[in-house]
């Protein structure tokens, strides 16, 4: 049986980030999202290495994509592989910042 899966908006920093690495360590799968690309891809190697998994399926998936543009949240969920579909828990966390 595949491990739950969370997806987490806003994960580049403050709640997100702690829950996103705090899932991790317990093994979860966990789908990062946020504005920020390169801090989304900083995190998915740590949280890769908390995970404690080099070799297999990959335990983080990244979408980029910011919360206020209805369009990239519909094209970023829509462009999910099949295997990450099945989302067990969802937190949002992504602040709307002017």
């Amino acid at each position: 049986m595949p491990a739950s899966t969370i997806l987490i908006t806003g994960a580049t920093s403050g709640f997100g980030e702690a829950t996103a690495r705090r899932f991790a360590a317990e093994g979860w799968r966990v789908i990062i999202t946020g504005r920020r690309k390169e801090r989304l891809e900083v995190l998915r190697k740590e949280l890769e290495g908390l995970h404690g998994t080099v070799e297999g399926p990959p335990v983080v998936h990244v979408l980029h994509f910011d919360v206020r543009e209805y369009d990239a949240v519909v094209h970023a969920i829509a462009s999910l592989p099949q295997e990450w579909q099945a989302i067990d828990v969802l937190v949002n966390n992504a602040g709307l910042a002017a």
